[in-house]
């Protein structure tokens, strides 16, 4: 068994190809990326996966109007390697993979684009299996799986287990209550100032569960509707420019990732961070900022777990309390990373990589 502390920095030469992105991003390469256009319907979409050492790569598509086709592949890389990990740390039997449709979801997403889409993860004979992701939702979902017998994540009506941002975000306030243990000694977010960075689906439901608790929250958002939407439904929340210049206990990075650079780790005014985002390190080095700033980071891919959870519920067929109570178990899990930090003197994203890379390589 071999544990790696896994180099994940923003690769942007193109001379380097697939294979030399791939090797950059982790000591364990993709298995295979596959491209895919379709000039009818205008679909440009890429699937990479990482590993199906512990079950077919489960991952979501991400829908988004990337700069060029070399974002587009770096992202893919990314995102797939995480879902490896998160599946692997999270108990479920799913390997990792992750999808990109190149474009503007606003104006680009059509029902033939999704059914082409669905015959390109129906060719691929099961090793992927997509659900939905930023850009994405379970309407589409449903679409894509009218095409294909690999889609989770579609609506009830069509026999699947729905939206899972509600999930996503349980598992997200599961582990911010761990951090709030290890950080405060006591696992609840009350009196806390949270600021919840992006209010998609899973940053407002993340918000709901935070007023809950009776947390002090502060919140940000590029969109205005999501923004007036927020302050009509929970009047005592704050609307800030930017929560990563404001004064926090708890910062929840709930949008795109990359938001914490060595500069924004350099000044981050917080004890905790925690949230939804994927990839929310710009490069490791940045948790060893944090950390030297005595800032506790909960990694990402294992406070996100929840979708991944809910979608390998309907793969093994698992019911709604069952799944439930295993996103709740993400705050045990998130417990035992600090433990295995401290007791190994490690950050919390080696002692999480340690874990995950003890189950894969025990298959």
């Amino acid at each position: 068994m071999t544990t790696s502390t896994v180099v994940r920095p923003t690769v942007t030469d193109p001379a380097l190809g697939v294979f030399g992105r791939s090797r950059c991003l982790t000591d364990r390469p993709h298995e295979q990326v596959v491209f895919h256009e379709d000039a009818a319907t205008g679909l440009r979409a890429i699937i990479a996966i990482h590993s199906t050492t512990l079950g077919p790569a489960l991952g979501g598509t991400r829908f988004y109007p990337y700069a060029d086709e070399a974002t587009a592949l770096e992202d893919v890389l990314r995102l797939s390697w995480g879902m490896t990990y998160k599946a692997a740390v999270s108990g479920v039997n799913l390997g990792g993979g992750k999808a990109v449709i190149l474009g503007d979801p606003a104006t680009d997403k059509s029902d033939e684009l999704l059914a082409a889409y669905g015959r390109f993860v129906e060719s691929l004979g099961g090793r992927y299996i997509t659900a939905a992701d930023v850009g994405t939702h379970a309407g589409d979902l449903d679409v894509v799986g009218a095409h294909t017998a690999h889609a989770v994540g579609r609506t009830t009506a069509a026999g699947g287990s729905g939206d899972s941002s509600p999930l996503t975000a349980l598992g997200v306030f599961q582990a911010m209550r761990a951090g709030a243990r290890t950080v405060w000694g006591r696992d609840t977010l009350a009196g806390r100032r949270v600021g919840v960075e992006g209010l998609g689906k899973v940053g407002y439901q993340l918000v709901e569960l935070l007023a809950r608790d009776g947390a002090d929250i502060v919140v940000s958002d590029v969109n205005p509707v999501a923004l007036a939407r927020v302050a009509v439904d929970f009047p005592s929340v704050q609307v800030a420019d930017g929560v990563l210049t404001s004064s926090l206990d708890v910062y929840a990075p709930c949008a795109l990732g990359g938001t914490l650079t060595a500069a924004t780790g350099g000044v981050l005014d917080a004890s905790l961070v925690c949230g939804a985002a994927n990839n929310q390190l710009a490069d490791p080095g940045v948790e060893k900022v944090l950390r030297g700033r005595g800032i506790t980071w909960v990694p990402d891919y294992v406070a996100n777990a929840g979708g991944l959870i809910q979608v390998a519920g309907e793969v093994d067929g698992s019911d709604a309390v069952a799944v439930r109570g295993r996103v709740e178990e993400i705050f045990d899990r998130t417990v035992e990373i600090f433990d295995v930090s401290r007791e190994l003197d490690i950050m919390p994203g080696a002692a999480a990589n340690r874990i995950a890379e003890q189950r894969i390589d025990s298959a």
